[in-house]
């Protein structure tokens, strides 16, 4: 019975990982950036937080599948396949929930005043020093609620995961996953015990959030 739960946390983490290191760079980058097509990208990169979880696994399974964009030259080059692998999870769970961490960093980025980089620059700091020294630590509050906020998406995402990773036992069916089979299989106390779990570990994770945005004014 724990088994979809650790598989879950080790999904939403690395998941979280990913989106956290794509988010804040993508979010610093929009931040400081205006450019023909500006607004375009901002969406396509907000897309997935709308898209119906299976349009999205849909999507990655023409980009990452056997016979896919990508997969077909990640099996034929490396003899990698990510679909119905813990790994696959970990990908559309990343992809579910980057938005979130986009969103906060890049607000987050554009609430620090831009004098104090011009101050850094004026004394000789590079982009990189910039971005660690000086942004990166006035924005952190909000990268950190962005990331709570992903972690907990990517515990709780079902549908783009169950097409890419599907639902084996022991190796891919994670705790959303588990609830919809306990469900169909008339198991109604497993189904209300991983409830439970998901329930309490999402709310903590709010709860959390709220008080770091609220920190931040």
């Amino acid at each position: 019975m724990f088994t979809p739960l650790w598989l879950t946390l080790k999904v939403a983490l690395l998941a979280t990982l990913f989106a956290g290191l794509a988010g804040m760079a993508l979010g610093w980058w929009m931040s400081r950036r205006r450019f023909a097509g500006h607004s375009v990208v901002d969406a396509a990169l907000m897309l997935p937080m709308v898209l119906p979880p299976t349009v999205l696994g849909y999507y990655l399974l023409v980009l990452i599948g056997r016979r896919g964009l990508l997969g077909q030259y990640l099996d034929a080059w490396f003899g990698i396949n990510l679909i119905f692998t813990w790994q696959g999870a970990v990908i559309a769970a990343a992809i579910v929930s980057l938005p979130l961490v986009y969103k906060g960093a890049r607000a987050a980025f554009e609430d620090v005043d831009p004098r104090f980089a011009q101050a850094a620059r004026t004394l000789g700091a590079t982009e990189l020093e910039v971005f660690v020294r000086v942004s990166l630590p006035l924005a952190v509050r909000g990268i950190a609620s962005g990331l709570m906020l992903a972690f907990a998406r990517a515990m709780g995402e079902f549908g783009a995961t169950l097409m890419i990773a599907g639902n084996l036992p022991g190796k891919t069916q994670t705790l959303s996953i588990a609830v919809y089979e306990a469900v169909q299989a008339g198991n109604d106390a497993q189904a209300l015990w991983l409830t439970l779990v998901i329930s309490v570990v999402c709310i903590t994770v709010l709860v959390i959030s709220s008080r770091l945005l609220q920190a931040r004014h």
